[in-house]
């Protein structure tokens, strides 16, 4: 897991002038990496607003809680005074980086890259404050680098040093495929920092190896090179993988409100400090003391986490919409007496709008055949939600649900 609460010490011993003290503690706070910290003070000293750059594919049309880990970041820059240069990555998303996975990366179309990009512009201002942020995509200077000029940016760098970075190791080490355009993503990455003039660029802790071949790209360029932030990985629902709609372990920003605080309600327990910190940006001190409460018997681990799921969902959906959410959730799995501890059950729906219920309970393994669970649902044994069902053709769509059979029998059950 993530080291949420550090700051300042893990990075770097050095003097921190008290006019940028309160700034360079909340920038840090949290972060992995911050290189070369040095140059990031000066920069700060110098008291103009840097250019801060962030890159977004538009790989896939939504943002989930593992995108804003960076984006909450982003704005407290803003916050003091710093202007966010936003890139699109129109360009780049046609290549496809492959940070962090096994294999080549789905390219994707001219249409499906711009039909994301317009749903990111709406998300991102749901955090971000649009007067402080410039956006760009990166198609408007990559898309004009002639053969030549492409040559002449990957003869900058070499197969030995692109084998540095973790994935192209791994699959080079495993005899998996590694395709040369990928090669170039690094690189032309690096180009939309030169393009740009970044002070500083941000990105996840995955993000190390190309931003510093950014650095690389600007020195050669003349140019002062831009300092980097890396951000940790948002760990998913599973407690085990970076949060990802592909693993469906991720809580997308735009989903119902329900959706929002009942995922948020499943995560591990151990995970509810890094979700403090990097979802809802909360100082250290403060995840500190709220653990040490539960530590100390005070405050119980499922209020915490529902104070958690609120504090989200009133971000992305409302307070009133959230408190709504809550209530609905206790009346479901509190006041309802449902064991907290139910067994989870994730069912895939195959391609199909729905399941009906007698499956659900059978693949849920709380009826041995279906021919049982059908019984169970004309004796007005199962539940869903609270509400009993008196169709044994009944159909679940996907989502989460509370499945009860007979008087104790609980399974908290995601269709997907």
């Amino acid at each position: 897991m993530p080291n949420t609460l550090g700051g300042l010490a893990r990075f770097v011993s050095m003097d921190i002038p008290e006019s940028i003290r309160e700034q360079w503690e909340t920038l840090t706070a949290g972060a992995v990496d911050v290189l070369p910290a040095e140059e990031l003070r000066d920069k700060l000293i110098e008291g103009r607003p840097l250019r801060v750059k962030f890159g977004a594919d538009p790989s896939a049309p939504d943002l989930h809680l593992g995108h804003t880990v960076v984006i909450n970041k982003l704005r407290q820059f803003q916050d003091f005074g710093h202007r966010i240069i936003f890139i699109i990555g129109d360009a780049t998303a046609r290549i496809g980086d492959p940070t962090g996975k096994s294999e080549t990366r789905k390219t994707l179309s001219e249409g499906e890259v711009e039909h994301n990009a317009l749903t990111y512009l709406d998300q991102i201002f749901m955090i971000l404050d649009p007067e402080q942020t410039e956006v760009v995509r990166n198609s408007q200077w990559l898309d004009k680098l002639g053969f030549s000029e492409m040559i002449a940016l990957a003869s900058r760098y070499t197969v030995a040093r692109m084998l540095e970075r973790d994935d192209f190791h791994k699959r080079y080490a495993e005899n998996r495929p590694i395709h040369i355009h990928e090669f170039l993503y690094p690189l032309v990455q690096g180009h939309d920092s030169v393009a740009i003039r970044a002070d500083i660029e941000l990105g996840g802790s995955d993000q190390k190896f190309n931003l510093l071949v950014a650095r690389e790209l600007m020195r050669e360029q003349g140019m002062s090179p831009q300092c980097i932030l890396t951000m940790p990985l948002l760990v998913g629902l599973d407690g085990v993988n970076k949060m990802s709609k592909s693993l469906d372990n991720a809580i997308g920003i735009t989903e119902p409100t329900d959706e929002i605080f009942g995922k948020t309600m499943s995560i591990p327990d151990e995970m509810m400090a890094d979700y403090m910190a990097l979802t809802l940006s909360y100082p250290p001190e403060r995840v500190k003391a709220l653990l040490a409460e539960v530590e100390a018997g005070k405050l119980h681990p499922r209020d915490l986490k529902a104070d958690i799921a609120e504090s989200l969902a009133a971000r992305y959906a409302g307070r009133d919409q959230a408190k709504a959410a809550r209530a609905r959730f206790d009346s479901i799995f509190r006041d309802g007496e449902v064991d907290p501890d139910a067994e989870q059950v994730q069912m895939a729906l195959g391609g199909e709008a729905s399941m009906r219920i007698v499956n659900v309970v059978v693949g849920a393994g709380m009826a041995a055949t279906n021919g049982e669970a059908r019984r169970l649902v004309k004796q007005g044994g199962v539940s869903v939600n609270g509400e009993k069902v008196a169709d044994p053709v009944a159909e679940l769509t996907a989502g989460e649900y509370m499945v009860k059979v007979g008087k104790r029998r609980f399974r908290h059950i995601r269709l997907t």
